[in-house]
């Protein structure tokens, strides 16, 4: 407990700039530039699958990628909208409208920022592993389902937040699917998964989104564009403006930002872990929910979405060479540049071959390769990671969490657990196993 009060919540940015030098500056460059190539067709679909305008992705890498590496605690933590977000926006959007969603994740913001000033780091750990990966498998879930309209070129209204009447949508819609869309999304899918697995330091989503979209763009495969659907994209930062607030909103909203600033935690915290292990660095938890925190305030008012630090992103970074918080600064402002001046380019992204960049990440998500461990857990972990998989994908993700938590502590405390265990590293990256 000591430690906890007493880790500082100074940014990383501080005490790597001491000895900063060209050699360092030119190294953290190509990794932003890299991350960045990496994040804009992956914010733009994150955005698009939770059911927010495509900039509003663009919005959040700028935004909030900017302040979570200039205000963060890790030396390499890359931050921006995540697919774990996608299922709490999508709810919130559908029933409070994108004003509900910028006030909640201002809310996010706030509780954030204060856990992190009240040194509520390391608390975040106490939650069980078991839920993190029940809640983390049946986000994947929903996910990939909520991706099929797009990937077969389905049409028809827009689809429902909750899990089983989005089936019954979908299944609605089947008279409509495209052949092309399909033949475009399956091959993305498969394209991504062979080649990643053969040279695995190449960023093929990027390579294999671009490559679909240029077949659209000659007229090899008529499918549907971000901005034949969503109309252009803005080549400007919104001017910043604060949200609709009342009492009533705020009440109703309350759940929904605690989640939001939950995953916020426990994401950043998972990614900041993946960072150290990687570079042999020790990150600075209060000092991320700070950066966290201030990174959601700021986003929602310049119309983004809620951010946090994306694993998958840190990683390419680290992969890239950036080891300073400048990579994740220069990510953020290469983002910028390329809103400024090549969002028609952007707009021209295929909408199947993005969905196809969504199911790719909700299988990693899901870490199929840790099913022989998992299964070899105690039968109520196992019990626990599935049934809160179960509530989140049947019920709502805010009562998955707060039920499977509550367990999930209560199964600690009868076998007198007290310290919280240690997390391991989620995904392989670089082909490392996931704990080394």
């Amino acid at each position: 407990m000591r430690a906890n009060i007493c880790e500082p919540v100074k940014p990383k940015i501080l005490t790597t700039i001491q000895d900063y030098s060209c050699s360092q500056f030119g190294a953290d460059a190509l990794a932003g530039v890299t991350v960045a190539l990496v994040a804009l067709p992956l914010s733009i679909a994150i955005a698009i699958a939770s059911g927010a305008p495509p900039a509003a992705g663009l919005v959040t890498a700028i935004v909030a990628g900017f302040l979570i590496s200039a205000l963060g605690g890790s030396r390499v933590q890359i931050g921006g909208p995540t697919g774990a977000f996608i299922v709490v926006v999508y709810a919130v959007i559908h029933e409070h409208g994108y004003d509900g969603l910028l006030l909640a994740t201002l809310m996010a913001g706030l509780i954030l920022l204060i856990a992190g000033l009240l040194r509520a780091g390391r608390l975040i750990r106490h939650v069980p592993e078991s839920v993190i990966e029940g809640f983390t498998l049946g986000i994947a879930v929903v996910i990939a389902v909520s991706q099929l309209k797009d990937l077969a070129g389905m049409t028809g209204p827009a689809l429902p937040a909750d899990f089983l009447p989005k089936v019954e949508g979908l299944w609605a819609m089947r008279q409509s699917i495209d052949p092309v869309s399909v033949a475009m999304g399956v091959g993305a899918v498969a394209a991504i998964l062979i080649l990643r697995r053969l040279a695995p330091r190449i960023p093929w989503l990027v390579v294999v989104v671009v490559l679909a979209s240029v077949l659209t763009a000659l007229g090899f495969a008529p499918v549907e564009t971000v901005s034949a659907r969503y109309g252009a994209l803005p080549n400007a930062l919104p001017m910043p403006s604060i949200p609709n607030v009342s009492a009533e909103l705020f009440v109703e909203l309350f759940p929904s930002a605690l989640t939001i600033a939950f995953l916020a935690g426990i994401e950043s915290l998972l990614s900041a872990i993946v960072a150290d292990r990687m570079i042999g660095g020790a990150h600075r938890s209060n000092a991320e929910l700070i950066a966290q925190g201030a990174a959601n305030i700021a986003s929602p008012l310049f119309g983004g979405l809620p951010a946090t630090g994306a694993i998958a992103r840190t990683a390419t970074n680290v992969n890239a060479g950036g080891r300073t918080p400048v990579a994740g600064m220069v990510h953020a402002l290469v983002v910028l540049l390329a809103l400024l001046v090549a969002a028609p380019l952007a707009g021209a992204l295929a909408l199947p071959a993005l969905a196809a960049l969504l199911i790719v990440t909700a299988w990693t998500m899901s870490e199929p390769h840790r099913w022989p461990e998992r299964l070899c857990l105690p039968k109520a972990d196992l019990a626990l990671l599935f049934g809160t998989a179960l509530l989140t994908v049947l019920a709502d993700l805010t009562v998955a969490i707060a039920v499977g938590t509550m367990i999930g502590l209560a199964l600690r405390l009868s076998r007198g657990e007290i310290e919280a265990p240690r997390w391991h590293t989620p995904f392989r990256w670089g082909g490392d196993k996931p704990d080394d």
